[in-house]
Parts: structure tokens; C-alpha cells; sequence
């Protein structure tokens, strides 16, 4: 069966674009790579909604330089993570609910918890420790750093959740078709991060939209 809108068919196996067929397994395993990623991807705004207050490096310099600098605050940190946490568990509490075994592909309880509390926990995380690079090189706070901006927090959740959870990470983003997964996410995360730091900068929560 193929359902035709414009130049968009549908296919029983395929999704047709101006004739380019894309597999539905794997378009299905780059949304679920989006989807999953959730819990690591809203820490990093809310960080900056609930920020203020006593920097994380306490106004501690390393080699003449602050460690982190103060942009990254406990107030921050806690509310990033827990946005996260909750965004999670929200999820979660949907998936058994509608009788999903493996939590919507978070895994079986208590793993599936387990998951979400290490990507939302490895997002800000892996954004400290991009800060702590900027740092070590001389980069003021909000000063770009093509790359690092984008990505800390993507390779921070993956790496804490690899060490914790290693079979987890492999199946949704590795092996196979998933490896779908881990390419949407490198596509979307710049366009995500641009997007919200410019709805920060309006908000005033941000002193540069980038």
C-alpha cells in the first residue's frame, strides 16, 4: 500500500521524498534516537532558566584562571538535572501506563530509571566540562566555541550513560540501524541549541543568542 502527499509516498517498507526512498526501519530509529535524548537535551535550557547563584567552582581559579566560571551554579545545576529527571520519569510513568514493558526504550524498571537520571546528569556534566576547556584556553564566558558548544553535553550524557548502562547506549545508538539515531542526534543538537539560546537571549536569560 502507498499513500501519496505532494512529493511525500508512503510505502509498506519506505518513506519516498522526491524519489529518494528512506527505510521506515531506520527513520523510525532516528526519531527514537530524538525522543530518547529528551532527558539530556532539556537540562542545558533549563540550567539557564533556574541559574544564579553560587558558582559550582565556588569562584576557584586553576592555574590563574576560574575553573568553570560563573555561568555554571549550583541552582543551575540542580534544576537542569531534575528537568531532566522529571521529563524522564514522566515518560516513563506514560510508557507502563500504556503497558510498554521496556519503558518506551528506556528499558525494563529499575534500569529504565537509571537511564534517564545518567543522561540528564551526563548533559550538564559534559557542558562543565566543555566550560572547563574554554576556560584552560583562555575563552570568556559566552565567548564561541564552534563544536564544543554544540556538543559537550551530547558526548557528556553518552559517555556517563556508556559506562553505566554500555548495552543501552550500544543498541539505541550504535548497533546496526540505530547507529540512525546517534546521526539525528548530530544533526538536530546544532539547530536545537541555536534555536533555544536565541529564545534565552530574548527572555534575558542569556547574555549572547548563540
Amino acid at each position: 500500500m502507498r499513500v501519496a502527499r505532494g512529493g511525500v509516498s508512503i510505502g509498506k517498507n519506505n518513506l519516498l521524498v522526491s524519489g529518494l526512498a528512506f527505510p521506515m526501519d531506520i527513520l523510525t530509529a532516528a526519531l527514537m534516537g530524538l525522543v530518547l535524548f529528551l532527558p539530556a537535551l532539556i537540562p542545558n535550557s533549563a540550567a539557564a532558566l533556574f541559574g544564579g547563584g553560587t558558582p559550582v567552582d565556588f569562584n576557584r581559579t586553576w592555574r590563574g584562571k576560574r575553573v568553570l566560571g560563573d555561568g555554571k551554579t549550583w541552582r543551575g545545576l540542580f534544576g537542569g538535572v531534575g528537568s531532566g529527571i522529571l521529563i524522564g520519569l514522566l515518560m516513563l510513568a506514560i510508557a507502563y501506563l500504556a503497558g510498554s514493558e521496556d519503558g518506551f526504550g528506556y528499558g525494563p524498571f529499575p534500569d529504565s530509571v537509571g537511564v534517564v537520571v545518567c543522561l540528564a546528569l551526563g548533559s550538564l556534566v559534559g557542558d562543565m566540562a566543555g566550560a572547563f576547556i574554554k576556560r584552560r584556553l583562555g575563552m570568556a564566558r559566552g565567548q564561541k566555541a564552534p563544536g564544543l558548544d554544540q556538543y559537550d553535553f551530547v558526548v557528556g550524557a553518552l559517555l556517563l550513560t556508556l559506562l553505566v548502562y554500555p548495552s543501552w547506549v550500544l543498541s539505541t545508538y550504535v548497533e546496526g540501524e540505530a547507529i540512525a539515531g546517534l546521526i539525528a542526534l548530530l544533526i538536530f543538537v546544532p539547530v536545537l541549541h541555536r534555536s533555544v539560546n536565541i529564545i534565552g537571549f530574548k527572555m534575558g536569560k542569556k547574555k549572547e543568542p548563540w
